[in-house]
């Protein structure tokens, strides 16, 4: 980086809102118009064209933050001109509490007691030692694996690159996902949304399932065929769901997941706006930071896998 008092880093677009500002400059960065910045630090979740636009525009530009963990809409713009960094791993305990509490409705069968209207009988599934898959091995998967330490499960996970992951009982690779479907009590989808994964759970997968066992989607929708799951409730071919996403999203009112007794929908809100500001923010400052010092920055896109 040229030598200079501190990185000059723009904030886009223009209604990008005032607190990334803020995260550059508490990282030690200058907002700066984008003709003339090093960095850009991009607000809009689903502008890839957008941002594709502007790094044509102004070839200074060598570091691009994007704001969430998950960017299948930037994938098509990703290049090997520019260093990637985006929100992986930012999020991670606030979505991996979602999925223990829709985990736990699930399987101790809220969502039909809360519908119902008169008293039934004892229904559910205790967490406590029971088993647990999860699908996908990053921050979300490491931070739900610590919160399950207290359940005493035992874990599988389910990770491209089959490393160990203190905590984990076992990981698999992708090869063996109806092994660690087998048998499991909870199943929770924590994974980047690839062409690999795009429909990675259907009508085949949930026949692998247990009739009790518990589906939690706080990944991407498309990961689930929504006719597939919808026929697996209604059949018993699975005992539940909590969904976090959905495909379509939004949900669209008289779906038959939102009818469904045995679904709990929660509107995409693993991560809120009040809890995602100061995590996006103190990322943001970091690596403006670690930017301006030389260093490696945080959230690496792998540009050939796409997150």
């Amino acid at each position: 980086m040229d030598e200079r008092a501190s990185p000059q880093v723009a904030v886009a677009p223009e209604n990008a809102p005032s607190w990334l500002a803020d995260a550059v400059r508490a990282g030690g960065g200058e907002v700066v118009p984008l003709a003339v910045a090093d960095a850009l630090v991009w607000a809009e979740p689903h502008d890839g064209a957008g941002l594709s636009a502007a790094l044509r525009e102004h070839h200074r530009i060598r570091w691009v933050q994007l704001p969430w963990a998950g960017i299948e809409d930037y994938v098509p713009h990703l290049d090997d001109d520019h260093v990637w960094t985006c929100g992986k791993g930012v999020y991670s305990e606030p979505v991996a509490e979602m999925a223990l509490g829709l985990g736990l409705a699930g399987l101790r069968n809220l969502g039909p007691y809360a519908r119902a209207g008169e008293w039934t009988g004892p229904v559910g599934t205790s967490l406590i030692g029971a088993n647990v898959s999860i699908i996908g091995g990053g921050g979300i998967a490491e931070s739900l694996v610590s919160m399950l330490r207290a359940f005493r499960s035992r874990i599988t996970v389910v990770r491209r690159s089959p490393d160990h992951i203190d905590g984990a009982d076992e990981v698999l690779a992708p090869d063996r996902l109806v092994d660690a479907l087998s048998g499991a009590d909870l199943v929770v989808l924590a994974l980047p949304l690839t062409e690999e994964t795009d429909g990675l759970i259907g009508a085949d997968e949930f026949s692998a399932m247990e009739p009790h066992a518990c589906l939690v989607n706080v990944a991407r929708g498309r990961h689930v065929v929504t006719a597939d799951l919808v026929r697996a409730l209604r059949n018993g071919t699975i005992g539940s769901a909590g969904l976090d996403v959905t495909d379509p999203e939004p949900l669209p009112a008289g779906h038959p997941l939102w009818s469904l007794p045995n679904c709990i929908v929660t509107p995409h809100t693993g991560n809120t706006p009040e809890m995602a500001i100061p995590l996006l923010s103190e990322r943001v400052r970091r690596n403006v930071r670690h930017f301006a010092e030389g260093r490696d920055l945080i959230g690496l896109v792998n540009v050939d896998l796409g997150y």
